[in-house]
């Protein structure tokens, strides 16, 4: 599939990096220092949503700042060792201008830029949990990031691992591509869907970007 483009989207882990192992490793230890049963822990979707919206879904309203430092210690303190770059990555950032790609994750920006530090990665524009009011599905996160680059979101293509990431792209008005490195081919709804960003090629051109997704 080719596709015509000003500007790319990515979703950070499971997109660009994988922290899977931290991720529940640190979220584990939360929930048992927060006394949360493992039967309510085990009810939570943890994959593409802020932490914030976790922790409310977890504990009263008055314990959740505190909370929400105490997750992203832990998970900032567990980046070191515990991140991956996933296939592709590398390759397909470099091929892209710095001023036309940017990260929108629904991590805080210190985590994020923990995460992306951890595997040599620098964006130059990254869109965050403290950014945004409203997180995935909702497209506010996807369509700041598209404000940011200074690109008509019709003109930006989305790469998401995770279905609400995926319901926010569409609802931006953008082309989405999902990567399977989370979660089935059946569960992703996409314009294109690949393995992950090995199978994703881009050429930067005068008029925008041309990428081209392998079969």
């Amino acid at each position: 599939m080719k596709i015509s483009a000003q500007a790319l989207l990515f979703d950070n882990d499971g997109t660009l990096i994988s922290s899977l192992d931290s991720v529940y490793r640190c979220w584990t230890r939360w929930a048992k220092e927060y006394g949360i049963t493992e039967e309510d822990f085990a009810a939570v979707e943890l994959h593409g949503r802020p932490a914030a919206e976790i922790a409310a879904d977890l504990l009263p309203a008055e314990r959740v700042p505190e909370a929400l430092a105490r997750i992203e210690q832990l998970e900032i303190e567990d980046a070191a060792g515990g991140v991956v770059l996933l296939p592709g990555t590398r390759a397909l950032l470099e091929s892209v201008p710095a001023d036309r790609w940017a990260v929108v994750t629904s991590a805080t920006g210190r985590l994020a830029e923990a995460r992306l530090a951890e595997v040599g990665v620098r964006a130059k524009h990254l869109v965050s949990a403290d950014d945004i009011t409203r997180g995935k599905p909702d497209p506010e996160p996807f369509l700041l990031g598209a404000r940011r680059l200074g690109v008509d979101p019709a003109h930006c293509v989305v790469f998401e691992d995770a279905p609400a990431g995926l319901q926010a792209g569409r609802a931006a008005g953008m082309t989405t591509v999902a990567l399977t490195t989370t979660h089935r081919t059946e569960e992703l709804v996409a314009d294109a869907v690949v393995p992950d960003l090995s199978a994703v090629s881009v050429q930067a051109t005068n008029g925008g970007l041309e990428i081209t997704t392998a079969d």
